[in-house]
């Protein structure tokens, strides 16, 4: 028998990928928490080095480089959080190091939006982010490139513009934990599979936008973020 929804579903979210024309659906958004010790250090918390932390948004708050988003709702911080972001092209489970490699299907440059105001009230009470960190259109990707094109994780530059002044500027050698940890430990707590997404974290340097701004970003071989942020509704 057939199973009629009650009302339309919208497909999966896609992230286009260079050179190719099917795009990468988005499923899951896995986020690590503190994966730089100066970042760490400007918001005033220790980097827990036992083990990577996570948070998750929801697919739906996938967002394409290059929109123009509202000034959300519930907030006056609305900080930019520039990130080298995991695609999963492989079902993996329980992985070690090696497997998790061979696992990622491509990297991009993605923005994890942030209602700090929300976050850090919610962190104080020792209460979930969601507020403060699964916020519509916060996850914002550029095109992926695949991980082969890409070679090894550490030398590239990540950096962030508020109209055109640099914000943050790190190298991905600055990672805590590296992305095949990140994969490795992620998989022992769920079956990873193509359409997980993993954001590894945020140089220092972060802070607040306001309507009219414009971010860009940018990661050595990858396609460059842009985002614009409008007035509120």
């Amino acid at each position: 028998m057939t199973k009629e929804a009650l009302f339309p579903s919208p497909a999966w979210p896609t992230i286009p990928v260079e050179g190719e024309a099917a795009e990468y659906p988005v499923h899951r958004i896995f986020c690590v928490g503190r994966n730089y010790a100066a970042h760490a250090a400007e918001m005033g918390v220790e980097v827990d080095r036992e083990a990577p932390f996570y948070f998750t948004k929801s697919a739906l708050a996938t967002e394409d480089s290059g929109a123009t988003i509202a000034y959300p709702p519930g907030t006056g911080n609305f900080h930019y959080e520039m990130e080298l972001v995991i695609f999963i092209g492989a079902a993996i489970f329980r992985a070690d190091r090696e497997a998790a490699r061979t696992a990622i299907y491509g990297y991009a440059c993605g923005l994890d939006m942030t209602r700090r105001d929300l976050q850090l009230v919610a962190r104080a009470k020792q209460r979930p982010w969601d507020l403060g960190k699964d916020v519509e259109q916060s996850a914002v990707f550029a095109a992926i490139t695949r991980a082969d094109a890409v070679g090894e994780i550490g030398p590239q530059r990540i950096h962030l513009e508020v109209n055109g002044d640099v914000k943050q500027d790190a190298h991905l050698s600055d990672l805590i934990w590296k992305v095949d940890e990140i994969v490795a430990d992620l998989s022992k707590f769920y079956h990873l599979a193509p359409g997980d997404v993993i954001m590894t974290g945020t140089p220092a340097g972060v802070g607040a936008v306001v309507a009219g701004d414009v971010i860009t970003g940018g990661i050595d071989g990858l396609a460059p973020v842009r985002l614009t942020i409008g007035a509120a509704e």
